[in-house]
């Protein structure tokens, strides 16, 4: 509910910046699944690098901050808080990378968009959110969009069902990673929240690549670029944005907005991949960005 207000009560400018910074961070996001395609590691390594390496570009930003990341954690709760979310994450990134590599990249990328409904849910049931119709068409909408751009309801038939469910699993974590950024960001500045979250996610992560898959080193300089890419780009560049919005906007609305990546991807992979993109794949992109419009007048 105080992210509701929040929105209502910041000036349209602010509205407006957060908006440009979601949809910017959406898209560098989206590119993550070329990056992880075309990483040489295997995917919970390619998840570890993700976190490491963007701790990078976001400690050296907060040196440069210096005391103008605003208020410090005071108790140990506030600590645990920070920490949380990159828990979350980790549970996030472990999950997907997973599920790619047992269901079709069509099933595993779905039902992972289907953290807005979850946000929504979560929303209604404990933060006694308010859902507008209008809302929840676009929602709808985008949904249906996200379907068409994967190849239709038949494309669903060609995973395996446990895979399947991992990707859902993925999707509850990370809805639980966009409500727990946007609490933070009412007491927290952004850079704080990054750093501590990205922090904790790599810590969690270790362990799992290290012994789940035990190659933790790319062997080439192009394997090397395609983590560092996914971790200055896609996170340190799409997390930061999104997290800066969400001190401004419904975390439900965020969530919706981000179904933005898997439109992203595709335009990538047919620039980067000359993987094509059919007409089934250019309606569904814009039936997503409708869907977006209708949600955003609700």
């Amino acid at each position: 509910m105080s992210q509701v207000s929040s929105a209502v009560t910041q000036p349209a400018p602010a509205n407006r910046l957060a908006l440009a910074a979601l949809v910017l961070g959406g898209a560098a996001i989206g590119g993550s699944p070329i990056f992880v395609r075309l990483s040489d590691v295997g995917p919970m390594a390619t998840a570890f690098w993700r976190v490491a390496l963007a701790l990078i570009p976001i400690f050296i930003f907060s040196l440069v901050k210096g005391n103008d990341t605003g208020p410090k954690p005071q108790k140990l709760s506030d600590y645990g808080m920070l920490i949380l979310p990159g828990v979350i994450l980790a549970m996030d990134l472990a999950s997907w990378h997973l599920s790619i590599t047992m269901t079709s990249v069509a099933n595993a990328t779905l039902l992972a968009n289907l953290a807005p409904v979850f946000v929504m849910v979560i929303g209604l049931l404990f933060f006694h959110a308010t859902v507008t119709r209008v809302f929840l068409a676009g929602l709808a909408l985008a949904l249906a969009g996200v379907v068409i751009l994967k190849g239709g309801p038949a494309a669903l038939g060609n995973g395996d069902l446990r895979g399947d469910g991992i990707a859902i699993v993925a999707a509850l974590f990370y809805a639980g990673y966009i409500l727990a950024i946007g609490r933070l960001r009412s007491r927290f500045d952004t850079i704080r929240i990054m750093l501590w979250s990205t922090a904790s996610a790599a810590v969690c992560l270790l362990p799992l690549a290290f012994f789940i898959e035990g190659n933790m080193l790319p062997a080439t300089a192009h394997g090397w670029a395609m983590v560092f890419g996914l971790a200055f780009v896609s996170h340190a560049g799409g997390q930061v944005a999104i997290t800066y919005a969400l001190a401004y906007l419904p975390a439900a609305f965020s969530s919706l907005t981000l179904l933005l990546q898997p439109v992203v991807a595709a335009i990538l992979a047919w620039v980067l991949l000359s993987e094509p993109i059919g007409p089934m794949q250019a309606v569904g992109g814009m039936v997503v960005l409708a869907g977006i419009l209708v949600a955003r007048r609700g």
